[in-house]
């Protein structure tokens, strides 16, 4: 009889208590062997280069490197290794980030362990698996764009009525009633802010948006 050939995997979690619950519950499955942990991204990174993993376990809230950015340096350097997002919080950004890095999976770790065995398999065979939550939260609209000039402070929207009037630096320091450097200060604010290449274009945005009163 020929035996099933192992999905080598490492466990990645800085909760070494989750490590070993992990490890012990994957021994169920013969096809899958736990061949290392790793209790942060330096040592995941370390260990797919010692262990050469065929799947890789990520926890995502980690100290030192979070599971998306570890992720995405193991896929640029082990192309071939598969990951498998396991998390215990339904955050949009952390998901999406860890599955543009390249995660072949996004689970909760209330994950029953069939589940999470079938899904280290799909990861195996290039399959992706998402929990019902991640799904969900992807099909679910983006958030529509802050409006232009939303986290202008009022003394920088005081500020941008007077460039829109065409007064000069020191002329805005001079109607405030503030240093030259405080007005230049608030104006270099101003056009990163409203990501503005020069105050012509600030004005134009003030104006087009509604941000100065006449």
């Amino acid at each position: 009889m020929t035996s099933v050939p192992s999905i080598r995997i490492i466990i990645v979690d800085d909760h070494p208590v989750i490590r070993s619950g992990l490890k012990y519950s994957l021994l169920a499955f013969d096809d899958i062997e736990v061949a290392g942990e790793a209790g942060s991204g330096k040592e995941a990174l370390r260990l797919c280069s010692e262990v050469q993993p065929d799947v890789v376990l990520m926890d995502l809230m980690m100290p030192d490197m979070d599971g998306g950015t570890t992720t995405k340096a193991i896929k640029e350097q082990y192309s071939e290794i598969q990951v498998v997002a396991l998390t215990s919080f339904q955050d949009k950004q952390r998901m999406q980030k860890v599955l543009q890095a390249g995660a072949m999976g996004f689970l909760l770790k209330n994950v029953s362990i069939d589940e999470l065995g079938d899904a280290i398999r799909a990861a195996h065979a290039g399959r992706l698996t998402l929990a019902p939550e991640a799904a969900q939260m992807l099909l679910e609209p983006a958030d529509p764009p802050s409006p232009p000039g939303h986290n202008l402070t009022e003394r920088q929207l005081q500020v941008l009525a007077l460039i829109v009037q065409g007064l000069s630096n020191v002329q805005i320091a001079e109607q405030l009633v503030i240093s030259l450097s405080t007005a230049r200060h608030h104006v270099s604010e101003i056009l990163t802010k409203l990501g503005a290449a020069n105050r012509a274009e600030a004005a134009a945005l003030a104006v087009q948006h509604n941000l100065v009163r006449e």
